[in-house]
């Protein structure tokens, strides 16, 4: 198959570049990409973002969080892990063959020493613990199948950043399915780094270095760019995409229990209601008239919560107890 070269770690910008390949490189033959992010979580087009990450890891960390335009699960991306992309010609969706492409991957981890499978939904195992999960999408006649290869990934960090409260977000989104992982290293005989990885699955995908490079012209690459910027690394598209959700959360304090029920649409708050049995002054109404709007950040939040004073509500119940009821 013939390739396309990304250096790019910049997860804007590289889902930017998947979704122009898909639709704006029209070749008659097959192409792949191998790519890689810095630390950032994926969700796929379909998902509530705010379901699928824990935030304030995330804000601590400096991971970005990206939506990318096929369906499936949130995925944990760092330099540790490899990204594929095949671009596939195809007449009938339904007789595609997604294993004659995910054969090469297997051919290259045997080479390396790792006896994969893959499984009835397309994912690479290993031992029955997962290395590579995967989510495609059509346009026109053209078939993006992408996923990920767990090489060197920090796993403490995916565990965190993929972890959310139970039960307390409630929408029809769809909801990743946590499963077993493992890293590719850990399985090696004579582990190289990732680069030895990427260039051993490059030799394999490209017909053991035989087929030529797609250079894009400036003008696409531009284009990518712009997408990228004002898109794909936009709160709009990130989080403004999720799916219309509740949240519901309680916890007891000195003063009673208090109860949150928030509705959030495109992103933005609809709905407050504070319920319990804390022995609050002032009525709470206030506080749902002046959120009402607002984008539901835990920055946007704070900002409109700074000027009230809480304790003539609340009692002794604080903003950053609302905060934490509301985000963490």
């Amino acid at each position: 198959m013939r390739y396309l070269i990304n250096k790019s770690t910049d997860p804007y910008f590289n889902l930017a570049l998947d979704d122009f390949a898909l639709k704006h490189i029209d070749l008659e033959e097959d192409f792949f990409c191998l790519w890689q992010n810095e630390p950032s979580v994926i969700v796929g087009k379909n998902q509530n973002t705010f379901e699928e990450v824990n935030q304030r890891f995330i804000d601590t960390n400096n991971i970005k969080v990206a939506r990318r335009v096929s369906g499936g699960g949130a995925v944990y991306h760092d330099l540790g892990n490899l990204n594929f992309t095949f671009i596939i010609n195809v007449d009938e969706p339904g007789k595609v063959n997604v294993k004659k492409y995910v054969r090469p991957i297997i051919d290259a981890l045997k080479d390396i020493g790792v006896d994969a499978e893959v499984s009835s939904r397309n994912d690479i195992l290993f031992n029955g613990m997962k290395i590579s999960g995967n989510a495609q999408r059509m346009s026109k006649r053209k078939l993006m199948y992408h996923g990920t290869l767990l090489y060197d990934v920090k796993m403490e960090n995916l565990s965190q950043a993929l972890h959310v409260t139970e039960d307390k977000y409630v929408s029809n989104s769809v909801k990743s399915v946590r499963t077993k992982v493992t890293n590719i290293k850990e399985h090696l005989p004579n582990p190289t780094d990732i680069l030895g990885f990427r260039n051993t699955l490059h030799f394999f995908l490209s017909d053991k270095g035989k087929d030529k490079e797609i250079v894009l012209s400036e003008k696409e690459t531009a284009k990518i760019q712009f997408d990228a910027i004002n898109r794909f690394s936009t709160w709009e598209w990130i989080y403004g995409q999720s799916p219309p959700f509740n949240v519901l959360s309680k916890k007891r304090y000195i003063e009673g229990s208090l109860e949150l029920r928030v509705f959030v649409d495109h992103g933005h708050i609809q709905s407050v209601r504070f319920e319990g049995d804390y022995a609050g002054m002032a009525d709470a109404s206030i506080i749902e008239v002046k959120l009402k709007n607002t984008r539901f950040h835990r920055s946007d939040v704070n900002q409109r919560l700074s000027d009230l004073d809480l304790s003539q509500i609340f009692g002794s119940v604080t903003k950053a107890d609302i905060l934490s009821l509301m985000f963490d």
